[in-house]
């Protein structure tokens, strides 16, 4: 069984957590240096998410490897003809955490801080909270954006907690974000493994690994994610839990400045399609928060919003 892999410690460590659950030694991980990975400037302004899947599609489709791992967070809700979200075998903690060297939280840091993130997310949500500090691009590995703040090019930056467990690196959160206060990106913290739809023997290879609460808790967020048309281009947050039989979800948009911000909560009993049903609710809050802010939103992205 051949596996792909971004090329990122990040990525490969992720992927050996796979090929664990798999059964399958660490030789059989390919590792692909992405368009995303190429890219130093904002990927919204190169294409968006579809930049860091793109190679690892192109090697599933020519037969070169059998399935390719991604963070769920990175995957298109779109996905190419021929290839499928097979399964979500893993999901870490999704919230965020704040990396500074001279500050415990967001709150702490001085009027005119300089915050580096390449997310817009983060950089709505930052804004939105203290519209008095300033936001500049930060890109790079995890191990590059923690060298950053060590050296003092920014006061602080955003990284998922999830990467830095998986990592051994979390020592280098000052706090962990409150997700009620900043929820994290549709899929943070999740694995999501695709493949051919056609390759029934690997299909059935990876289904024993999928964990259903992670597949269902996923689906709602992406869900909401498409009712948006949600990309890099697009400030979206969503956190999905189930507990007692019960999803129960949180959206968030932002305009990028930070000015605007819509939310919407729901929850659903989980019935026996719960795949569907946290779909549905996904898709519903979704369209809500559309029908909404659609022409301010508009204002802001033009033909780049929804």
């Amino acid at each position: 069984m051949k596996l792909g892999s971004r090329g990122s410690p990040l990525a490969l460590a992720q992927s050996r957590l796979v090929a664990g659950m798999l059964g399958v030694q660490e030789g059989a991980i390919q590792s692909f240096m992405t368009s995303g990975d190429r890219i130093q400037s904002r990927l919204q302004d190169q294409g968006g998410k579809g930049l860091f899947t793109k190679e690892l599609d192109e090697a599933l489709l020519d037969g070169r490897i059998d399935a390719a791992i991604h963070s769920m967070k990175d995957l298109p809700t779109r996905m190419p003809d021929g290839i499928v979200l097979a399964c979500v075998p893993s999901r870490e903690d999704q919230r965020d955490a704040f990396i500074a060297t001279r500050a415990k939280t967001l709150m702490d840091l001085p009027a005119g801080a300089t915050v580096g993130t390449a997310s817009l997310r983060r950089q709505a949500q930052t804004l939105h909270t203290r519209p008095d500090l300033k936001v500049e691009l930060l890109r790079g590995r995890v191990e590059t954006r923690l060298a950053k703040i060590e050296s003092g090019a920014f006061d602080a930056t955003y990284l998922a907690l999830a990467g830095l467990k998986r990592l051994g690196l979390e020592r280098h959160a000052a706090s962990i974000l409150d997700s009620e206060v900043m929820p994290p990106a549709p899929g943070q913290g999740a694995l999501a493994i695709t493949a051919r739809a056609d390759d029934a023997k690997i299909l059935a290879r990876l289904a024993p690994i999928n964990i259903l609460e992670h597949t269902i808790t996923t689906t709602a967020e992406r869900a909401f994610l498409q009712a948006l048309d949600g990309s890099c281009r697009t400030p979206i947050a969503a956190l999905a839990a189930i507990n007692d039989g019960t999803l129960s979800f949180l959206g968030e948009v932002l305009t990028p400045d930070g000015r605007h911000c819509w939310r919407r909560r729901g929850s659903v009993a989980l019935g026996g399609e719960p795949i569907e049903t946290a779909r549905a609710l996904g898709l519903k809050l979704g369209a809500e928060i559309k029908a909404e802010a659609g022409p301010l939103y508009q204002s802001h992205f033009g033909d780049n919003g929804w």
